[in-house]
């Protein structure tokens, strides 16, 4: 079957191939809005099962540079030393220990917030001597209670980058949580309402990450399902090198030179990837828009698309896996040796 878009060839479980592209489009379309309803119903309910984490403010911290990292470390570290606490006294054992293990000596911490969800920058590497660094953005469902997964994801890029970069190459990877991420189960996943709202903090941080690294060091942003709509609309606005969109729902752009970044632009998506299953479409309900539009691994939006496996949704980063193996060739400029679906 094809996508909305009539792009690429997908799998076809209904067996509707001789079905018309305008009533299978229409058909995607009813069960959107019908996930929709049950969403709007199920998200207050999960929603509302947590209450607020009392946390202090962000520590108050220098203009980054080269010179004022371990400072900012420090403080940060400080601060989410506070936090614990805070959350240890409220009774969230859970969050107290997140917020104990951010606060560890041997971490790196951009930034730090630990109020409600909590938002995070963690360094990987010798940021201030990098010759490349890549920033990731998660997706849906990810927070300081669920930072740990987002961690692992980018450890295993630093430990590819390290692996395969030439002899003396320096490399450091940045988990970026700047945002509040949308739940899996709710009605803000399927617009671009967060993004929107993540964008200019994502283009606030990469400026302040240049002015730390300096011009000669390359910046890719990796992002992820979610986050490929947040890095979409924060790209027009950002000198980057290189822009990898992975198991992405859309970005809210019909085609990659929307985006209007000269970054080069990469798109993948495991074949095992339930994303591959949702429609590609954009439409109003109730003068909001729905859904993210053209799929970014079909030839009409216009990415450099590569291989990334047979991997499901949270498999990109797995050691040993395609999709990390190219990740890294992206980041360390290594493009000819990328491999292509």
């Amino acid at each position: 079957m094809r996508d909305a878009s009539g792009d690429r060839d997908m799998r076809d479980p209904s067996g509707d191939r001789g079905e018309p592209a305008h009533r299978r489009f229409h058909r995607w379309r009813r069960a959107l809005l019908a996930g929709l309803i049950t969403v709007a119903v199920v998200a207050p309910l999960s929603a509302a099962a947590r209450p607020e984490i009392p946390s202090p403010p962000p520590a108050t911290l220098p203009r980054p540079t080269a010179a004022t990292l371990d400072e900012i470390y420090a403080a940060n570290s400080a601060n989410a030393a506070e936090a614990a606490r805070s959350a240890a006294a409220h009774g969230d054992t859970h969050r107290a220990a997140a917020d104990r293990e951010l606060a560890a000596p041997t971490r790196r911490l951009l930034t730090f917030d630990g109020r409600g969800p909590g938002r995070a920058a963690e360094v990987f590497g010798d940021l201030a001597h990098a010759d490349h660094v890549a920033v990731l953005v998660p997706g849906s469902d990810t927070s300081l209670d669920t930072y740990d997964r987002f961690r692992a994801t980018a450890s295993a890029l630093r430990r590819q980058l390290t692996a395969t970069a030439p002899h003396g190459t320096r490399t450091a990877v940045v988990a970026w949580l700047g945002y509040r991420t949308p739940a899996t189960v709710s009605t803000t996943v399927l617009t671009v309402g967060r993004a929107d709202q993540a964008a200019p903090h994502l283009r606030a941080f990469i400026r302040q990450l240049q002015g730390v690294v300096g011009r000669a060091t390359t910046v890719s942003l990796v992002c992820h399902s979610y986050g490929t709509v947040v890095c979409a609309k924060a790209a027009a606005h950002l000198d980057i090198d290189d822009l990898a969109l992975i198991g992405s729902p859309g970005t809210g752009a019909d085609t990659a030179a929307a985006l209007h970044t000269p970054a080069r632009i990469w798109a993948a998506r495991g074949q095992d990837d339930w994303v591959g299953e949702v429609p590609h479409v954009r439409t109003d309900l109730f003068g909001v828009t729905v859904g993210f539009g053209t799929d970014p691994i079909s030839p009409a939006f216009g990415a450099q698309v590569f291989a990334a496996g047979k991997g499901g949704h949270s498999d990109y980063f797995s050691p040993g896996s395609v999709s990390l193996t190219n990740l890294a060739r992206i980041v360390l400029g290594d493009t000819a040796e990328v491999t292509r679906d």
